[in-house]
């Protein structure tokens, strides 16, 4: 497979996803968002997350957080009210459908202090040295260059910034024959959990922190040649 094949794939579940608003795969890898959280119902696409990155990082008032596949907006919305009128929080979403349903969800219920960008990961249209958190849910594992996707992250944190991610980890190496459709299912790009750790440490990224967020292996998935689960990674940038 080729990277294009594989970001053609996903650009076509998700916009799929986007507009159907059906749950993310049949492979049990994703979870829906935690229903106390008080966002807008047309932010939240079923399933289509593994985790709470949120949850696992203190987020301040004033600060500008950068959400990485931000699909509907759920967690743009959350993270919005934490860093108040002061503060910004930024989507981005390489799927145009999701682009357009987050900004109308944002202008139908008054957002002021968040925006949605049409990027990828690997090629952020984000200035350098300008975020102080990025989070990301269930969507690293869908980039097929991943030590490039860390590169921009790294590059687009302030000296000192965070970042909190929720992602899906192997936890044993998959079958080597896979198709796009697997990969778009946030199953086939999985990495190991060494692989990941040897990224953010390669990156340049410190102060490492790993976090168990949930088991979601099924006999399906293991019959399908894939052991995966989703772990919570913090890191920091060096000041």
């Amino acid at each position: 497979m080729s990277e294009e094949q594989i970001k053609n794939a996903v650009r076509k579940h998700y916009s799929e996803l986007a507009v159907m608003n059906e749950i993310c795969c049949d492979s049990g890898c994703c979870t829906t968002t935690d229903k106390e959280v008080d966002v807008p119902s047309e932010s939240i696409i079923p399933g289509a997350s593994c985790g709470s990155p949120l949850s696992h990082t203190k987020v301040e008032q004033g600060e500008v957080v950068l959400d990485l596949g931000s699909g509907g907006g759920v967690d743009v919305f959350q993270a919005s009210k934490l860093v108040g009128e002061s503060g910004k929080v930024i989507g981005l979403d390489a799927t145009p459908e999701m682009i357009f349903r987050a900004r109308e969800t944002a202008k139908k219920y008054n957002y002021r202090n968040v925006e949605f960008r049409l990027g990828e990961i690997e090629h952020m249209p984000i200035e350098s040295d300008s975020v102080d958190l990025v989070v990301s849910n269930c969507v690293l594992c869908l980039v097929p260059d991943k030590r490039t996707a860390f590169k921009e992250i790294y590059r687009v944190l302030k000296p000192g910034g965070k970042i909190s991610i929720s992602d899906m980890v192997a936890t044993q190496e998959s079958k080597k024959i896979i198709n796009p459709e697997e990969w778009a299912e946030c199953i086939a790009g999985a990495v190991t959990f060494k692989e990941y750790r040897d990224l953010l440490e390669e990156t340049g990224f410190g102060e490492i922190e790993a976090l168990d967020e949930t088991h979601p292996t099924n006999e399906e998935m293991r019959e399908r040649g894939f052991q995966v689960k989703s772990v919570a990674w913090m890191a920091q940038k060096p000041r």
